[in-house]
Parts: C-alpha cells; structure tokens; sequence
C-alpha cells in the first residue's frame, strides 16, 4: 500500500485530481479482479451489469433452459478460465473456475468438441494433426508444471478421440543448438 501511496504523490505533480483518478483506476482493477473469483459476484447480479464491466468475455454459450454461460479465461499461460452462469432472465446462479482436474475428469471420447467448450472454455493452445486428421486442444491450470491437458477432436465429426495429460512443451526453454 505504501508503494501506490507513493506512486500516487509521484504522479500527482501538482494536479489536484490525480490522487481521485489514481484511487479509481486502482478500485476499478480490483472490482474487475472479484468478477473473476468464485463467488466473486452476489447471486441474482444481472448480466447486464456484468457485459457493461470493463471485462470483454471470451466466450458466451446457450444453457439449457434459456439460460447464457459466460467464459472469461485469464491468468499467466491461459491458467485461469471463470465460467459465470446465468438463468433466463439474466440473474447470476453461479461464478466457478473450471480448469480443474475433477473437470478434465468429465472429459471423454465421443463428446463433441462443443461440449468440451462449454466445460473448459478456449483452449490455452491448438495444433493440428494433419496425418491424424485431427486438433489437439491444450489447456494449462494450475498445480502442474510442465503438464498440460490434451483433448483430441477429430476434423470429421468434431468429436472428442482422446483427452488426459501431456508434456508442456513450453518448460522445454531455449533452445541450446547453433
């Protein structure tokens, strides 16, 4: 606190409002933070409020019922994905970060590729596997290093092939040839 204390009289240089602007800059960042956490937001917050935050989701899906899921993947590597569920008439039910391995757990072959969205969101990485006629979806959560997650969906049916763990290719670091 008394590193932005510090920044604020840094910046202030005279101008009255630059504390005032300074104080909401760092209220809206952090307002913006609690949208992103379960239970970050009260049930029945509308979704209205939560499109006019200065958050963009990622995604937006089709609940049964009428409802709308809202997908907001964020954190360092694509390690974060909020699902935010909404009833038909707009009112939050629920706010939960899905990239976890109990969801990875839920993931099997034959579901559709839609389906895999709507649970885990955007994936954090895709290649394809032209030989194989298929996409390799890759998703990074937390508590694995060097682990990813690794859907496979074939390019004929949109279907999941394949889904568990694999190796990071990222924790390989620079490459040491010349």
């Amino acid at each position: 606190m008394n590193s932005i204390r510090r920044a604020v009289q840094a910046h202030a240089g005279g101008h009255a409002l630059a504390p005032l602007a300074a104080l909401l800059a760092l209220t809206a960042a952090l307002a913006g933070c609690a949208i992103l956490t379960t239970g970050g937001l009260p049930a029945g917050t509308p979704i209205a409020q939560v499109r006019q935050s200065w958050l963009t989701p990622t995604g937006e899906y089709a609940l049964p019922g009428g409802g709308t899921r809202l997908e907001y993947a964020r954190g360092s590597f694509g390690r974060e994905t909020y699902m935010l569920d909404f009833d038909a008439k707009g009112s939050l039910l629920s706010s939960q970060q899905v990239l976890t391995e109990e969801n990875f757990a839920a993931i099997e072959p034959g579901m559709s590729s839609q389906d895999v969205r709507m649970r885990l969101g955007r994936p954090a990485h895709v290649f394809n596997v032209g030989w194989q006629k298929l996409q390799v979806w890759n998703y990074r959560f937390f508590g694995a290093d060097c682990v990813w997650f690794q859907v496979s969906i074939s390019n004929a049916d949109q279907r999941v092939t394949q889904a568990g763990n694999g190796y990071d290719p990222a924790c390989d670091g620079p490459s040491t040839r010349e």
